[in-house]
This record gives C-alpha cells, structure tokens and sequence, in this order.
C-alpha cells in the first residue's frame, strides 16, 4: 500500500473512464480551408490523369462557344435597339443601351459557363 500523500504508480496518468483527448475536439478537417483545397487539387490531378489533355479541337471549340456567347447577346441588344429606334423614330437613342445591356448578359452568361467547367 503507498501513502496517502502519493499516487499510485501507473503506466498511464488517465483514469479509465477518462476520454481521450481526440474524442473531445470537434473533427474541424471537414471545414479546413487547407484540406479542402488539397482534396479538390487531387480530385483534378485524378481527373487529369484518368482523361489526359483536352484535344487541340475541344479547346477550339471551347473558344467558338465562349465567342459566341458574347456576340449573340450582343447582336441581339443592337437589333432590338435599333427595332425600337425604328419603331418610335429615335434616331440611334435605343441601340446603345441595348447593345450594351447586351454585352453584359454575354459577359455574364460566358462567366458563368467559364465557372461552370
């Protein structure tokens, strides 16, 4: 029996009910800016690996539709315009705004597609 004063001697210093140290923190790696940039910079390394390099053609491709997803808009807005210039016989009041509302739904709709790849 030891003293009082002292503790019995253990291999480990936690009691069995004790939990572990791990069991009390929140798992955050879900959340980790850091590891959820390596899984997506794996993921495409994987993708990648798995697909190999776009054709010459696909990427042509890529750029005729990014090119047109400007200039239909565009063309569109200028046409309206000027259909509503003819219309009330504003001179070219309407087709500047027009295109360049245009232009914006372009820049937008190829953004979106860019981001959407």
């Amino acid at each position: 029996m030891t003293p009082p004063d002292q503790k019995d001697p253990k291999p480990n210093d936690t009691e069995p009910n004790d939990p572990e140290p791990n069991d009390t923190e929140p798992n955050d790696t879900e959340n980790d800016p850091l590891v959820i940039e390596t899984r997506r910079r794996r993921d495409r390394r994987d993708r990648w690996l798995r697909e190999g390099d776009m054709s010459v053609g696909r990427r042509l491709a890529q750029i005729g539709v990014l090119g047109w997803i400007f200039v239909l808009p565009t063309l569109a807005g200028l046409f309206f315009g000027r259909w509503l210039d003819a219309r009330y016989g504003t001179g070219i009041f309407w087709s500047a705004p027009c295109m360049v509302l245009g232009l914006c739904v372009g820049f937008y709709s190829a953004w979106k597609w860019m981001n959407s790849k």
